[in-house]
């Protein structure tokens, strides 16, 4: 195990034999980002020109790291995760984490992507102040179909960033910003959001965390965090109980903690333990206990939950993303594997029943492709000032959070099954996916908590109305082909109009926000076949087989997987 003063280069290239007969000059991709004309095709249209000249090097960049040095540092990371050093030699307590020298690596590759310096730089963040969550999230997307773990830190890393510019002192600004935003790896601090207790878990407001006034905005935390991911950060905020009479999350505040005191001493936190994760290995999850933790309150008492809310928020997206990457990833290489694979006389996707699943799996992966850049193009224009999209984005966001997960873990496992046997050796990147992708379901709010979030979002905001103009717009601008949809959209509406209120109403709307969910992602196809994207037109023939004709089966072609895939390599 290495600190990370331990910067040990080891960049691998992958390379290729030829194993016999069963396959033909295996030689899949080498950039992502070359190779994913879907993407690609994305972010040209959505981009300014200025972004388009200044990121696409950027992307090019990346998606060769991702493609072809990333896979060994990763799975070099996961078998040899972080330890936990309590003491020094002399019997004091460090509480040090080290990390094998790949997470490091990967960490600087990260770092040079951009994905923060893109959007914090003050420069930078001038000139594309309108499109800077698409900036930020296309490295990222290309970074994550190679590496599970390290996407959790980077996420956290973002969202502090978001809650220091907009509420922390212009001291704290200057201070810390520029070690986020850095293009020097040695320099980038990470952030963490120290939430979770054994008391509440998803249910914040039981938890018992209490700050006691020190000094002006400074208090004294104790008490025990349960689940810290990216526990070796250097700019944490959490929440701490500073009110005992008020219960729930109006009672908690939003504090800003660093491990390291001004004068250089260890600010007191213990580690009890690293959390033995099923994935998402390679990053340091831990259990903390506060003993009279040195914090920096933000923001005022009892606003700590609806600040926290702009990163938990910012998180989701991310969430989301990540999704649709380790989708993307899992998709292609079962796209590539069956292009070469030789068996019963023939490739592997000549096979009726192999191409079916490929441009099933393919039309899925679209629907969470295209309804999660429009949350994040929504969160855009919110920032920015658009109501409209504000609004939209508080529905949305929940939305693709729930539904990314739920159908990247179906994407993942389908497309391990279509390897065979292959797909399950964790010589490859397949398993370390599947153990990855496990989290995301769970991560920031599990799937029912989703749910209940859709459920206020309708109640309390215009969501729901804007996307249901914007999805009535397009089926109607489409004609009789979409009739049925719309037809499919006003019995819900009425539906939804309907729901009764208590535990009735939760359970119903669930399966009412299922099915809004997956006609919104059909109208966003419909809105991005005007693009005349070959890949659209197979995906929108699955979909609208599967919400308007499941049976009899629907005959496809072979042809319509390589183009629903829309991969070159």
């Amino acid at each position: 195990m290495h600190t990370k003063n331990q910067t040990h280069e080891y960049f691998h290239k992958k390379t290729y034999r030829k194993p016999g007969a069963a396959f033909a000059a295996f030689c899949p991709s080498q950039n992502f980002y070359e190779s994913d004309r879907m993407a690609a095709h994305y972010w040209k249209k959505y981009f300014s020109s200025q972004l388009n000249e200044y990121l696409t090097p950027k992307l090019k960049w990346i998606g060769e790291q991702a493609a072809q040095v990333m896979d060994a540092l990763s799975l070099a990371a996961d078998k040899y995760p972080p330890v936990l050093k309590r003491r020094n030699f002399y019997g004091e307590d460090i509480f040090e984490i080290e990390f094998h020298p790949a997470y490091w690596q990967l960490t600087g590759i990260a770092v040079r992507s951009e994905m923060f310096r893109v959007k914090w730089h003050p420069k930078l963040r001038a000139a594309f102040q309108k499109e800077r969550h698409l900036a930020g999230f296309a490295p990222y997307f290309l970074y994550a179909m190679a590496e599970g773990g390290l996407p959790c830190p980077l996420c956290m890393t973002d969202g502090a960033a978001r809650l220091i510019d907009r509420f922390c002192t212009e001291e704290d600004k200057q201070r810390l910003l520029p070690h986020i935003y850095t293009d020097k790896p040695e320099e980038l601090y990470t952030g963490a959001m120290f939430l979770t207790e054994k008391s509440g878990g998803s249910d914040v407001g039981a938890n018992l965390v209490k700050a006691t006034p020190e000094k002006g905005d400074y208090y004294r935390l104790n008490g025990e965090k349960w689940f810290c991911s990216n526990a070796n950060a250097q700019i944490i905020f959490a929440l701490a109980r500073t009110d005992e009479d008020k219960p729930g999350t109006r009672g908690l505040s939003l504090f800003l903690i660093e491990p390291t005191l001004p004068g250089g001493a260890r600010n007191p936190m213990e580690i009890v333990r690293l959390k033995d994760k099923l994935g998402v290995r390679s990053m340091a999850s831990a259990e903390i206990i506060m003993r009279d933790t040195l914090a920096k309150r933000i923001g005022q008492e009892g606003e700590g939950f609806k600040l926290m809310a702009e990163m938990v928020n910012l998180s989701r997206l991310y969430n989301a993303v990540a999704a649709v990457s380790f989708a993307r990833r899992a998709l292609i290489e079962a796209y590539q594997f069956a292009c070469y694979r030789s068996t019963f006389g023939k490739t592997l996707i000549e096979h009726p029943l192999a191409y079916d699943k490929l441009l099933e799996l393919a039309g899925r992966y679209q629907a969470i492709f295209y309804m999660t850049w429009r949350a994040i193009r929504a969160l855009d224009a919110a920032d920015n000032g658009n109501e409209s999209e504000a609004h939209l984005a508080r529905l949305l966001i929940p939305m693709v959070k729930r539904y990314t997960a739920l159908e990247a873990v179906y994407i993942i496992r389908e497309s391990m099954e279509m390897m065979g046997g292959i797909g399950y050796i964790e010589d490859g990147v397949m398993p370390k996916l599947m153990r990855d992708v496990l989290v995301l379901p769970i991560w920031e709010g599990a799937g029912n908590i989703m749910i209940l979030d859709m459920l206020r979002a309708t109640a309390k905001s215009n969501g729901l109305e804007v996307m249901v103009k914007e999805m009535t717009a397009t089926f109607r601008q489409e004609g009789e082909q979409a009739l049925p949809f719309l037809q499919q959209l006003d019995s819900l509406l009425k539906e939804m109009k309907e729901l009764p209120g208590g535990e009735a109403g939760e359970i119903m709307a669930k399966y009412l926000f299922e099915r809004l969910t997956q006609l919104y992602a059909v109208s966003l196809l419909m809105q991005e076949q005007s693009e005349a994207a070959p890949w659209i037109s197979p995906a929108l023939d699955y979909w609208k087989h599967a919400l308007l004709k499941p049976m009899p089966c629907r005959l496809s072609a072979c042809q319509e997987a390589h183009e629903a895939v829309a991969w070159d390599f």
